[in-house]
């Protein structure tokens, strides 16, 4: 299974046409979408995002991140693409979503307590199953700020070392784009879209394991 993954639009169009021009000749057999598809916009600006993606008539599966308006995870569930809180099978893999981030110091539209993503993960995981997450896990390559610090989610990290999901795909810090792994889970962040961003990642429906991971521009 070829999967596209994209994070971190940010309301960038233009991006998204880029995309999926070049997309349209390679035919990914899914697209996941891991938030921050508007910057602080509605439903009308997704739309737009999103209607690039849904032209190619690939399966996608996205969650939205803290910084979309409060009207996006109900368009993405119209749409049928929304994965937050709940588990989709694509070609007998199992997929389960976790929107928005948990708490930071900036008060954004959508964030959860360690307590709620703890739980979000727990009532929607199988065993090996793909997690599609806005916010990224503690102390990886993935949460890493500019300073050094790592700001992602603890109870996500803890999910991951107990359950060894294999795959994680995240986004929200747009330095972080990365590849690293923890115990037997690949961590994906494939770095924001709106800096030309994307990632090709090769998943074999049968062991559940990740075969490839590449890191695209545009």
């Amino acid at each position: 299974m070829e999967v596209v993954a994209i994070t971190d639009v940010h309301g960038r169009v233009e991006k998204v046409r880029k995309l999926t021009g070049i997309l349209a000749g390679r035919r990914p057999d899914l697209i996941l979408i891991a938030g921050d598809i508007t910057h602080f916009s509605g439903w009308e600006v997704a739309r737009k995002v999103l209607e690039p993606v849904l032209s190619l008539g690939v399966p996608v599966l996205a969650v939205h991140g803290n910084c979309d308006g409060r009207d996006v995870p109900k368009l993405l569930e119209e749409l049928g693409i929304g994965l937050h809180d709940k588990r989709v099978e694509i070609n007998g893999v199992g997929f389960i979503g976790l929107g928005g981030s948990n708490i930071t110091p900036f008060n954004t539209i959508w964030e959860l307590t360690e307590d709620e993503i703890m739980k979000i993960l727990e009532r929607n995981y199988r065993p090996g199953d793909v997690i599609l997450s806005h916010v990224p896990p503690r102390d990886t390559k993935a949460d890493r700020i500019h300073s050094g610090l790592h700001v992602g989610s603890k109870a996500l990290r803890e999910f991951i070392e107990r359950n060894q999901p294999p795959l994680v795909v995240t986004g929200h810090i747009h330095e972080a784009r990365s590849v690293d792994r923890v115990g037997k889970t690949v961590i994906v962040n494939p770095g924001p879209l709106f800096r030309g961003y994307y990632a090709v990642i090769e998943l074999d429906e049968a062991t559940k394991k990740v075969e490839n991971v590449e890191l695209g521009e545009l």
